[in-house]
């Protein structure tokens, strides 16, 4: 069974007009899975962190001054949202969502948040729409339970996952593999315990030879007690910030290798959406929904 985790405030956040980040997503994937049958009471809601509880992992500095508004207009630039009291309780509740998937899927086996991967966010900084690292800290949330010695964390998303790898850089117990475009956002690109970086126009079979080899040696190299996986929707080829060529059944079979590659090792695995960028959003929502189908959420 994989636990599900959603929390409205997630597409809750006034944009101005225009802006690239597709904030109604969210929203329109969870009342996709309703019409598909999941019923809302198969849902889990986050509690949001406080902000003490990201202090340390973070910098303190940064956090507070976050939460409190005080970032100057360039570190707002770069964060890529505009600073409100709403954006502050999205951010403390989506990342709580991750680490409440990371748990569940201690329990479960498999839990996915319906919003996540935010790797892009350093310890003393946000970038690219990332504001604090779901990913990181669910990582460490995950090795402080008895059970969990060493935490993979598998990010699939096109964009490299920069602020993870900076983040996780030295620790022992926390292994990053980052599977993404080597010509795309971050430009100057951080060190991941193992990179794959690929070219633009890479299709199906490429990608899922490479995604399937790779998470399988992972596993077999760091011997991790649980996956955090970064399902990033904007591999695929109708992706307007992507670059691949992969297909919507080559998203799903992606999808499926993660889920039966971690089934096969006995592993839990916990899931983000990661990212995705059409304008259209249904069409988005349908390029998440494979991580779903591949959880057997929904058919």
């Amino acid at each position: 069974m994989t636990s599900l985790i959603y929390d409205p405030i997630y597409s809750q956040l006034n944009l101005p007009a225009g802006h690239r980040f597709p904030i109604e997503k969210y929203r329109k994937l969870y009342e996709k899975l309703l019409s598909e049958g999941v019923p809302a009471a198969g849902f889990l809601r986050p509690t949001a962190l406080r902000p003490e509880q990201v202090q340390g992992p973070l910098s303190p500095a940064y956090v507070a001054d976050f939460v409190a508004g005080g970032l100057d207009d360039k570190a707002v630039r770069k964060m890529g949202f505009p600073w409100s009291p709403i954006l502050v309780a999205r951010t403390l509740t989506a990342v709580a969502g991750t680490i409440l998937a990371g748990m569940e899927s201690l329990q479960q086996g498999s839990a996915i948040n319906l919003s996540g991967g935010y790797h892009h966010a350093f310890y003393d900084h946000g970038s690219g729409f990332c504001i604090f690292n779901d990913l990181w800290l669910s990582a460490l949330n995950l090795i402080q339970q008895p059970t969990i010695n060493r935490v993979l964390i598998f990010d699939c998303d096109v964009h490299q996952g920069d602020g993870t790898a900076s983040l996780a850089q030295g620790h022992e117990q926390i292994f990053t593999v980052s599977i993404h475009g080597e010509k795309n956002f971050p430009f100057v690109k951080q060190r991941s315990d193992w990179d794959v970086s690929l070219d633009k126009g890479v299709g199906d079979d490429e990608y899922l030879t490479c995604v399937d080899s790779t998470l399988r040696e992972a596993i077999d190299r760091f011997r991790p007690d649980a996956v955090i996986y970064d399902a990033g929707a904007d591999i695929f080829s109708g992706d307007e910030l992507g670059h691949f060529e992969v297909t919507l059944g080559g998203v799903l079979r992606r999808d499926q290798l993660v889920f039966e590659a971690c089934e096969q090792a006995g592993l839990p695995v916990s899931a983000v959406i990661g990212g995705g960028y059409q304008r259209d959003i249904d069409a988005l929502v349908e390029v998440h929904l494979q991580l779903f189908r591949a959880a057997g959420v929904v058919a």
